[in-house]
């Protein structure tokens, strides 16, 4: 039985040249802050452009964010934001910069160590200040919802935390912003906007035939258009689906009312954050074995799956599963993203690591169910080996 409430109050303002709506979109009187990452925002002149568009209004910049943004950096941040009494803060830049840009909201209006916004998972956060995003790459959703991930070096620790108070107030995202992307990080974007669909998507059937059926459309979609998404960066139509499909995978829609698993993201965490590979591509790593070592308790969805992304009608129950996974499997190979820990050099003692990480970290009942315990996470990294 479906039973729900959906609450999503960002504005998206989407198509090309609509970096120049910030002006409206920006209150007048704003003292503001540019948050980004590295040196593609100004060497693209989307960082020019973002400061036409904001006019007269007072800016600050910070630069700096992490692909993997971190807690000791973005306290610099807020540092920033404190000292130069900042009241509008704007993400320029992926998901990475804007989930920064969500901790640096709330930790400014924090009153205690900022830290324990993310040991809290943000129940603690009653306030933050307002902000917007112009999103340049297509990956993560964070341009539409309340979510953000935040790497504390020193510890090696990546935990996340969801508030209400750190919804974007708007997100412009133009298509044409993703032209000068490298292969590698359009290939991580398709992979991300994949799994977060299918962590969503592929746990047991509740009988929500809308959110099914959105989720199969957004991940055909992906599997659509990632081969010319990869071979044509100037195909607008393309880029454009790409970015709207990504952001559509994690704005709570295909979510809402529905069980959720979120396993192959805390383990892929943990990669990330010991050893330092790309988000999307821990994902990659963690998803099929995840899929294959959980088949009995998603044996109904997988087999849902495997028919209406995949079309695959031939042979047994297990043979039809089989073949689901596999193709899973060979479409993020197909990205030029490997699916093995081998892959990036690991072997058994990452298995291990990673686990005792988990267990330091309290992901011992992951999963719809809460049935991945260590054991079937220690499985699962074998299986991914």
């Amino acid at each position: 039985m479906l039973n729900f409430e959906f609450h999503n109050p960002t504005r998206i303002v989407f198509g090309p040249g609509k970096v120049a709506e910030l002006a409206r979109l920006v209150p007048p009187k704003a003292k503001v802050l540019l948050l980004y990452g590295g040196a593609s925002a100004k060497k693209t002149g989307t960082l020019a452009e973002v400061r036409t568009a904001l006019g007269a209004r007072e800016v600050h910049e910070f630069g700096g964010i992490e692909p993997n943004p971190t807690y000791e950096t973005l306290m610099r941040a807020v540092e920033q934001v404190r000292l130069q009494k900042i009241d509008f803060l704007l993400a320029v830049g992926g998901g990475s910069v804007i989930d920064g840009t969500k901790f640096v909201a709330a930790a400014a209006c924090f009153d205690g160590e900022p830290w324990d916004i993310l040991l809290q998972r943000g129940a603690n956060v009653s306030r933050a200040l307002p902000f917007g995003a112009v999103l340049t790459l297509p990956a993560t959703g964070s341009e539409m919802n309340s979510g953000s991930v935040v790497t504390r070096k020193a510890t090696q620790t990546k935990l996340a935390f969801l508030s209400e108070q750190v919804f974007p107030q708007f997100s412009v995202l133009d298509p044409t912003k993703t032209y000068t992307l490298p292969p590698q990080q359009i290939a991580n974007g398709i992979a991300d906007a994949f799994v977060h669909t299918m962590e969503q998507y592929l746990t047991y059937p509740v009988q929500a035939l809308a959110q099914d059926r959105f989720a199969e459309g957004l991940l055909q979609t992906l599997i659509e258009i990632a081969p010319r998404a990869l071979a044509e960066p100037d195909d607008y139509d393309t880029r454009a689906n790409l970015m709207w499909t990504a952001t559509l995978a994690l704005n709570g829609l295909i979510g809402a009312g529905v069980p959720q698993d979120w396993a192959t993201h805390m383990i892929g965490h943990e990669l990330t954050a010991l050893y330092g590979i790309d988000h999307a591509r821990t994902l990659c790593i963690v998803l099929p074995s995840l899929l294959d070592t959980q088949r009995a308790t998603k044996r109904a969805k997988l087999l849902q799956y495997a028919e209406r992304v995949w079309h695959i009608t031939g042979g047994n129950e297990d043979e039809r599963i089989n073949a689901a996974i596999s193709k899973t499997r060979a479409f993020f190979e197909s990205l030029g993203i490997s699916t093995r820990l081998s892959g990036y050099g690991l072997g058994q003692e990452a298995v291990e690591a990673v686990v005792a990480q988990l267990e330091t970290h309290g992901m011992t009942q992951l999963g719809e169910h809460r049935d991945i315990s260590l054991a079937v996470s220690r499985a699962i990294l074998q299986a991914a080996l």
